[in-house]
């Protein structure tokens, strides 16, 4: 008997992307304020520190970093302002372009019909704010 090969139907993908900035921070008596600067880009925060000694760093990012779906597939990526008062979001392959602001939800749909890995951008928070959806091609 021969096997008859599977070819995957297209799907719905809705995937939740959320616009964070972790942070972290301690006081220099415990860990010295670093003395290397971080890479230029509005994506990066490190406040000196304060009259107490405090000093934090943040980084402004999409959680997830990677988005895998497959061509075809119907998607809707719904993204949600959570840090940052103002993002500034493309994704050039699927001619989007948005603002997302702290506290919104903005929605975007289309078919995954380019193969290939393609980046969501946020211009204000580079180099770290970027995503890349990944369109598996049919087999």
């Amino acid at each position: 008997m021969f096997a008859t090969p599977v070819t995957a139907e297209a799907a719905e993908r809705h995937i939740v992307v959320t616009a964070v900035e972790p942070k972290g921070g301690v006081t220099v008596d415990k860990e010295p304020f670093p003395e290397t600067p971080l890479p230029e880009g509005a994506g990066y925060v490190l406040k000196k520190p304060d009259d107490k000694g405090r000093w934090e760093i943040a980084v402004y990012v999409f959680e997830p970093r990677q988005i895998f779906v497959d061509e075809g597939d119907e998607v809707t990526l719904e993204f949600v302002g959570i840090n940052g008062a103002s993002h500034p979001i493309t994704i050039d392959a699927y001619g989007q372009s948005f603002e997302l602001k702290r506290g919104q939800v903005k929605k975007v749909t289309f078919t995954a019909d380019k193969p290939g890995r393609h980046s969501i951008v946020c211009s204000a928070h580079q180099p770290t704010m970027t995503s890349e959806l990944i369109v598996a091609p049919k087999k």
